[in-house]
């Protein structure tokens, strides 16, 4: 088997994935725009060979890289790069190159546009907030009007929070509308509730491996708005969200592949949306769960989501028992914020219940904080201790 992996350097722990495949026997190829000398040795360790490009944006020469492989190796099965910015570039590939492993640029547009996502967890039977996509600021202005302030505004087609803003008045609406040229926004309802997901990994017949679920308290809009720490509690699926998640899922037609789909539960009742509790749909990523998720899920339940990935794309099955065990909470700080205890003090009172601590990539900080610590728990009472220890303000 000859599979291609795209940026297989970048986030810097994705070398687990073309790892786990090496190690299975699986001629695992890399196409990227960093150097091999700036690899790090455990990401060169995982390929069996590589391609640079210029630029992982010019199709041409990552097209041409491709070709190279084909040339070398033979027919490719899989093209991946599990990196939501390349979805569309992962897409034209298998089609120009006739990889039915995965989805297609026909397939790609409701996976990658939050509209059609909408629309999808709508033919689910998944509620979603009331949406709009104004084509100017009075379109903006009327939807605001008819549903109420706050709404949310954000690009259409986006990755992550970036031109995301929660629009309190029509003077915000009117400012930021008159600002943002060539942007397709996507307007919608605003939801008082906390994100939920439904993380896991499906095999051929769309049929779930391993399903956990990442409980954030507080919003990542308003964690990058507002500067907070990050925290994200890696959970059992309640039955509620199952339910909602295996209906997206069937959906969407998920094969051999990771999902991560985001959800609100709603914090208090709002008239002509739903009740505390509700479980409301707001978009799907197909792909690894961002940060260090699947570093949560494998603590939650002693196994290896790296591994599960890999044995459901070699033998369309998991050879693990994925029950979820433990209670893992990933916790961003920030330098920013003056804690009651120190880094040290942290390491000190919590001990072996930390499984992992990190310095955040420049380029996540906005979103996760500096600062990550992993911390394992065996019981919610004893989680929410170590949580509220490690981020005690002064």
């Amino acid at each position: 088997m000859n599979f291609i992996f795209i940026s297989p350097n970048y986030p810097s722990h994705y070398f687990q994935f073309t790892k786990r495949l090496k190690d299975r026997g699986v001629n695992v190829l890399g196409i990227g725009d960093a150097s091999w000398d700036s690899l790090s040795s455990a990401c060169r360790d995982s390929l069996c060979d590589y391609i640079c490009v210029p630029q992982l944006s010019d199709y041409d020469s990552v097209y041409r890289a491709v070709a190279q492989f084909i040339a070398r190796y033979g027919r490719i099965s899989h093209i991946e790069s599990q990196n939501e910015y390349w979805l569309e570039l992962d897409a034209r590939l298998r089609q120009d190159f006739n990889i039915p492993s995965g989805p297609w640029p026909s397939d790609i547009e409701r996976m990658t546009h939050k509209s059609l996502m909408k629309q999808a967890y709508a033919a689910a039977g998944v509620k979603t907030a009331r949406w709009a996509l104004p084509q100017n600021l009075d379109q903006a202005t009327a939807f605001a009007e008819e549903v109420g302030y706050p709404v949310i505004l954000k690009p259409d087609r986006g990755v992550g929070a970036a031109n995301t803003w929660k629009i309190r008045d029509r003077a915000q609406l009117t400012d930021i509308f008159n600002n943002s040229f060539g942007i397709q926004f996507i307007e919608e309802e605003f939801i008082p509730g906390h994100i939920v997901t439904f993380d896991g990994i499906t095999d051929s017949n769309c049929e779930i491996l391993v399903a956990l679920s990442s409980n954030q308290p507080i919003p990542p809009l308003e964690v990058v708005t507002n500067q907070t720490e990050s925290i994200s509690h890696c959970e059992s699926v309640p039955a509620d969200l199952r339910k909602a998640g295996e209906a997206v899922l069937k959906e969407f037609g998920v094969r051999n592949r990771f999902f991560h789909f985001e959800f609100f539960r709603m914090d208090h009742s709002k008239k002509g949306l739903g009740r505390k509790g509700d479980i409301i749909g707001l978009e799907v990523n197909m792909r690894v769960p961002g940060g260090w998720i699947p570093d949560q899920m494998n603590y939650a339940t002693d196994s290896d989501v790296y591994t599960i990935w890999a044995d459901s794309i070699i033998y369309d099955r998991s050879f693990m028992d994925c029950n979820f065990r433990h209670y893992v909470t990933h916790i961003g700080r920030r330098d920013s914020i003056a804690y009651t205890h120190s880094n040290d003090e942290i390491r000190a009172h919590l001990g072996n219940h930390i499984v992992m601590e990190i310095d955040a990539p420049e380029l996540a900080i906005p979103e996760i904080g500096n600062h990550v610590f992993l911390i394992k728990a065996d019981t919610l009472e004893e989680r929410d201790a170590l949580v509220n220890f490690v981020i005690e303000k002064a």
